[in-house]
Parts: structure tokens; sequence; C-alpha cells
């Protein structure tokens, strides 16, 4: 038998999510069979949807070899070691998080990269700074709200507590913010354009595919030239700020190819009449991808409604454009001041 005090960073979890966490060798099978026969809250019998409530008592009616069996409590590491800190801190307070993510860092691991991406970074850096003690939590541990491609740069949210973790979620689902990127486009872009269609991914090719219809999920793009870059024999690109008023995997990039403006550098995304540009960009600066940087996320007066974060309410957060951007900004004669 084993007995756990709910935490606040356990509150609000459904009885059968936190116990997939917490029994992590558990099959959903053996975790249903648990909770109907050998699972208690406060001496009660509860169905797998209940909501558990800070200072509840959850019992485990198990023997030991089964809790061993099904590695309760134990959450496996993702890596052996502390990850080095390639990340940028662009705000912090008590409840959040906001750091500038590197060019070349995955948001999350993958199967070819368990250990140094950005959330084992963030999750040690609060390990350190005191901020989150692993030991003291049953299956909470600090995640981004938004994420960001590998070779993306930019601001991405982390939440410190689970309750900080849900509110920005709700934040950015519910339009209670602004998200805005700055990329150069291959061509000239010569007005404001607002974008919008379906948009398919294929799996398979990890690529997705713009429609006008509906048979996709819907998207909005906002696409602002601030200035026409001239390079090269008669080349042009244009340095713009994206507004992503949906935000959908790859949208920015498909969503800018699909009228002929691919971003420089994305051969994924890559249109016949980009060639040249891209030829000259990997050429003079090596660049063989998207250039493409998160740089400031706004949040709006409706934000003010929320009881744990409204004090962000009408305030914006900036990340820093890399190096390298600016480089290739300038070294393609571009004078925005930015």
């Amino acid at each position: 038998m084993r007995e756990i005090i709910i935490t606040s960073n356990d509150s609000g979890r459904r009885l059968d999510r936190f116990l997939r966490k917490y029994l992590p060798g558990a099959s959903l099978s053996e975790v249903y069979k648990a909770i109907r026969k050998d699972i208690k809250v406060d001496g009660k019998r509860r169905n797998e949807s209940y909501i558990l409530n800070e200072g509840e008592v959850l019992t485990l009616y198990l023997t030991d070899e089964a809790l061993d069996r099904f590695g309760a409590g134990s959450r496996k590491s993702n890596h052996g070691g502390q990850a080095k800190r390639t990340f940028g801190t662009v705000y912090e307070d008590d409840n959040v998080l906001m750091v500038s993510k590197p060019f070349g860092l995955l948001t999350h691991g993958d199967s070819h990269e368990k250990k140094d991406h950005l959330t084992n970074q963030v999750k040690d850096y609060l390990i350190e700074t005191g901020s989150y003690d692993p030991r003291s939590e049953k299956v909470f541990v600090p995640a981004p709200v938004n994420r960001l491609d590998r070779n993306t740069t930019g601001i991405v949210l982390f939440g410190k507590t689970a309750a900080a973790m849900r509110e920005l979620s709700r934040m950015i689902r519910e339009d209670d913010t602004r998200k805005f990127y700055l990329t150069i486009a291959c061509g000239e872009v010569s007005k404001e354009l607002h974008l919008g269609g379906s948009l398919v991914k294929d799996e398979t090719a990890n690529k997705v595919e713009i429609f006008a219809g509906d048979e996709g999920k819907e998207i909005e793009t906002i696409v602002r030239p601030l200035e026409v870059l001239h390079f090269g024999s008669a080349l042009t690109a244009t340095l713009c700020e994206i507004e992503l008023v949906t935000g959908r995997s790859h949208q920015i990039r498909a969503h800018l190819a699909s009228i002929g403006h691919p971003l420089i550098g994305d051969s994924k995304y890559a249109t016949k009449g980009a060639a040249l540009v891209n030829n000259y960009i990997k050429a003079h600066y090596g660049l063989t991808t998207q250039l493409l940087h998160a740089d400031r996320i706004e949040f709006l007066d409706s934000a003010a409604a929320s009881e744990s974060l409204g004090y962000l309410a009408e305030r914006a957060f900036d990340a820093p454009v890399p190096k390298r951007f600016r480089e290739i900004f300038t070294g393609l004669g571009g004078k925005y001041i930015y």
C-alpha cells in the first residue's frame, strides 16, 4: 500500500492521467483495473475522470511488487546529466519563464536527441535555481506551452507550475495573446497581406499543404513587409513581420511559399522561382534552412481576466534577433533598425 498527498501542482488532474504518469510501467488496462479495484481518494472509490484536489489522499492498495513493476513514482529521465544551457532568458517570475531558443535546438526531445533539448535545459535551470524540486513532485514537470521547430529561433513560454502551464495554454488557445515573427522572404512583398485557407499535414513527409477550401485545419497569417532587399544580380527579398493568428505546424513557411514568397534558405518549401536567391544565400552565408525568428509576444487586455496571470495583460516581451539573422540581413543590404 502507498499513500500520496495531492499537491497544488497535481491538483486539477484527472485521476487516470495522474496514474498514467505515476505508474509509467503500467498498461492502460492495468491503470483502469487499479482504479476500479485498488485505488481510493480520501477513502472513497472514484471513477477515472475524477478531478483530484489539493490535500486529498490518494491510496494505492497495491503490493510492493506491483508498485515496483509499474515503476511507481519513477519518471524516466531523458538525460544522464545536466544539459549545457544555450537559451537566453527573456522574462521570469514565480509562475512563468520566457526563454529565447537558439538555432538548431529542439524544443522537445525526439528519438534521435533525448538529452540536449530546450525542455531539459530549462528543467535543469529551474532545479539549479530552486524553482523546481523533482523530489517533492509526484508527476509534475515544467514544460513549454508553445513549440518552435529546431531551426526557428525565439520566444518559448514555460509554466513553472501546473496552474501556470494550464493558464498560459488557455491564453494562447483563447487568443489572449498576439504572436509576431521576423523572416526574410524571397522576392518583393509590396503590401500587407492577410492570408487564409486550410492546412493539411503529411505526417510521413513532415510537410504541410495549403488549400483554399475547408478540408484541413483553418489558418490565418498576416504578412507585413518592412524592407525590400536588393542584392546579387538583380535578386530581391523582403524583410517581413509575420503575425501568426492561428498557430499550426509549418504554417508560416507553407503559407508564404503558397503565394510565391518562400522563406530564404527553406529547401523544404522552396518554389522554382526561389532557386537563384537560395543559391546566393547558400554560397555567401551557408544558409540551407529557414531564417525565422519568434520575435515578440503580446498579452492583450483580455488577459487581465486571468486570476493567476492577469498581471501580464497589456505587456509585450521581445526576444533579441540572433546574430546570424542580423549578419545575413545586413549583408543583403538591409538598413531597417530593430
